[in-house]
């Protein structure tokens, strides 16, 4: 498990990580089960600027915290968030269209207005969890979020063959999948009703998702796999920042 750690690790941030001898499909399939876990490290690197700043002003520590969040995933969720905006508005409907522009490098202006937001939205609601001393919100956030793609590859096929997380998706231990979403829901609520209305979201906005991806796509790619990500992670945010607990 070690080597499947060391591969999420590598795969899902910017760590300077090595990966020992070769990595198989299981070590791919096996590290799918540790992006919680990286979650928690993310969060843990996060905590860096709260400790050093919050007392002093929250609007610049959430920001330094967010600048963080992005620069620890070198915004590999938010790339697929982009993508896939540009891609549901200018597939018009067309499954195969959709995948092509899904491919495309380049970002219109629908995906950058929907990462704008997105940010905008997350850096409000760090800065509200900072004033109100509600650091459960924003150290939660990044597991929860990671926890969603086991969700995805466990509900919904893959639909490019030779995409990125096929392999992953493809090779991940459903027995145990179900144990670390078991762990990951059980730290949620242990953080109280904030923890519950935000599974409650959670769980509608991912339902939502998958729906839409179903619909258009017939399943998911690695560019939905991040943008439910970030989608959801703001979820969490925002229903801990609005919910006085």
């Amino acid at each position: 498990m070690l080597k499947a750690f060391l591969v999420s690790v590598q795969f899902l941030t910017r760590l300077p990580v090595s990966v020992p001898a070769e990595v198989n499909d299981e070590h791919l399939g096996k590290s799918v089960l540790m992006y919680p876990f990286v979650g928690l490290i993310i969060s843990a690197f996060m905590w860096i600027p709260f400790a050093l700043f919050a007392d002093k002003a929250a609007g610049v520590t959430a920001a330094l915290m967010l600048v963080t969040w992005v620069l620890m995933t070198g915004a590999i969720h938010i790339d697929g968030l982009a993508d896939s905006a540009d891609a549901w508005l200018g597939g018009h409907g067309d499954r195969e269209r959709t995948l092509e522009i899904m491919q495309d490098a380049t970002s219109g202006p629908v995906a950058v207005s929907l990462v704008v937001l997105v940010l905008i939205t997350k850096f409000a609601a760090i800065t509200a969890l900072i004033v109100s001393n509600a650091w459960a919100g924003w150290v939660i956030a990044p597991i929860v979020g990671r926890a969603a793609i086991i969700i995805l590859f466990l509900t919904t096929p893959y639909v490019r063959a030779d995409g990125i997380g096929s392999r992953h998706a493809e090779h991940m231990p459903t027995n145990r999948a179900v144990l670390v979403l078991l762990l990951v829901t059980g730290a949620l609520l242990m953080t109280g009703w904030q923890g519950v209305w935000a599974l409650i979201a959670a769980t509608v906005v991912f339902y939502s998702l998958r729906y839409l991806m179903m619909a258009r796509i017939g399943g998911t790619t690695g560019d939905t796999s991040g943008a439910m990500v970030e989608i959801i992670e703001t979820t969490i945010l925002v229903v801990f920042a609005l919910e006085p607990g």
